[in-house]
């Protein structure tokens, strides 16, 4: 199975400005999750990138980086036009790993890939188990409900599957046996429907959730998933996150 990964890496950031370039370990964020997707069975590791310092890191440690616009609506949109601009073949599997993941395990995007290359879906994803009421009823842990099959029918923010019997009596715990999934944020996609994606009109469930997969589901495409036993390591948002990260290269050098 061949497949290619493309790291999308933006400089902006809200909550943690030139994220893609802080320093970990000695060598830069963006660099470091390269790394880690090198270590998967990818044919080939590309950043995507709005800025020349980025593509500059990039190339100082033997990343391959292409060139986008700066005025992408999402990381979707990059993707898209990183598939373009390499000229991939429409069934080539892409694996998108975000530019904030320097623990990004190998094994999953291996798995991600297989999954996607073995289904006639479009996009592949992963989720894993809620087992806690406070993820459950947060909004910021966006949830999945998964068909018999294991596609996607829905994502939200919302507590769904909403087990209303149980839920009346308490919301302290969750009730055995519900279906309650947690999105992994990790995508493959077939070339060519990136390049579907964004010519659809977006979806009124994705405006007011602000979650850009819905688009796919709202224009009847699938969406294939593969349930992990764990959460993987989770990725750096703010500087707190930075700090955690650093502590756990420098504690396995």
């Amino acid at each position: 199975m061949s497949f290619t990964v493309i790291v999308p890496a933006r400089m902006a950031s809200s909550r943690l400005p030139d994220k893609p370039l802080a320093d970990i370990d000695g060598k830069p964020m963006v660099v470091r999750v390269a790394e880690q997707a090198k270590k998967s069975a990818a044919e080939r590791v590309v950043v995507a990138t709005d800025h020349a310092d980025i593509a500059a890191a990039c190339a100082l440690y033997g990343i391959d980086a292409v060139m986008t616009r700066e005025d992408h609506a999402s990381g979707t949109d990059r993707l898209a036009e990183a598939v373009a601009r390499l000229e991939l073949p429409a069934d080539t599997v892409v694996v998108n790993v975000q530019g904030d993941e320097p623990l990004i395990d190998p094994a999953l995007i291996d798995r991600l890939a297989e999954l996607l290359a073995n289904t006639d879906a479009p996009m592949a994803t992963l989720v894993h188990a809620i087992h806690s009421a406070a993820e459950f009823f947060n909004p910021n842990v966006v949830k999945v409900v998964l068909d018999d099959d294991g596609f996607a029918r829905y994502f939200s923010r919302a507590p769904i599957p909403y087990a209303r019997d149980a839920f009346a009596a308490s919301r302290d715990a969750l009730p055995e046996g519900l279906p309650a999934w947690r999105h992994v944020g990790l995508y493959a996609y077939r070339a060519g429907f990136l390049d579907t994606y964004t010519r659809l009109a977006i979806a009124p469930t994705e405006r007011f959730e602000a979650l850009e997969q819905l688009r796919v589901l709202w224009h009847g495409h699938r969406i294939a998933v593969a349930t992990l036993q764990a959460a993987p390591p989770a990725g750096v948002d703010t500087p707190e996150d930075l700090e955690r990260v650093r502590a756990l290269f420098a504690a396995n050098k």
